[in-house]
């Protein structure tokens, strides 16, 4: 099975691709790419899918991970993930990639066995997990092989981690089968809307 990680960002963009076979994983590729913030946004978004779309491409994952979207008290911040998401999404509908997702905390805990370890511990225990002779580097792609041996490692105990609820509608949309709750308000609207057209 092939995996690919995703770190999303504007500014960079961590990958890592792994490969599971059995219960040995192992590094396939990694890397990061910095997209200058003198270009327009729209320029930044593209240059992300194109690079993600190509990685599809090439090494046709059965799986992509990718970090969720979380709070965070840095509103540019969480825009600029979201944004990257978004792209990273797209691409992986167009190549009809299953995504999996998960937080920073569950992917360092499932990693690192603690769900605020710092970028070195993650990094020592993604080389250590992957048989890698040197640290992953930067900090983008470690933190991308992290997730991919995450997911790696929940669909061998035969979990699947989609969005979260706030987010799901992005990969995961909820059944939302109409009981007789939503039918009774869909016709009092039917009904309000049109005893406004009627006095109007």
């Amino acid at each position: 099975m092939i995996i690919l990680g995703i770190d999303p960002g504007t500014a960079a963009l961590g990958y890592g691709i792994i490969e599971r076979t059995g219960s040995r994983l192992r590094e396939v590729d990694h890397g990061c790419l910095v997209t200058s913030p003198d270009l327009p946004l729209p320029e930044r978004l593209l240059a992300i899918h194109s690079l993600v779309d190509d990685l599809l491409a090439l090494h046709k994952p059965d799986l992509m991970g990718i970090e969720r979207l979380f709070f965070s008290r840095n509103v540019q911040t969480a825009m600029g993930v979201g944004q990257a998401r978004g792209v990273v999404l797209l691409a992986a509908a167009q190549h009809g990639v299953p995504v999996r997702e998960a937080t920073p905390n569950e992917v360092k805990s499932a990693v690192a066995g603690y769900g605020a370890a710092d970028k070195d511990q993650v990094a020592r225990m993604v080389q250590l997990v992957l048989g890698m002779s040197e640290l992953p580097r930067p900090d983008d792609a470690a933190d991308a092989l992290a997730i991919a041996a995450w997911v790696a490692n929940t669909e061998r105990t035969g979990q699947h981690h989609t969005a979260a609820v706030m987010d799901r509608a992005a990969i995961a949309p909820i059944d939302r089968s109409e009981n007789s709750y939503d039918l009774a308000v869909r016709d009092a609207l039917a009904r309000e809307r049109s005893a406004k057209r009627s006095a109007s």
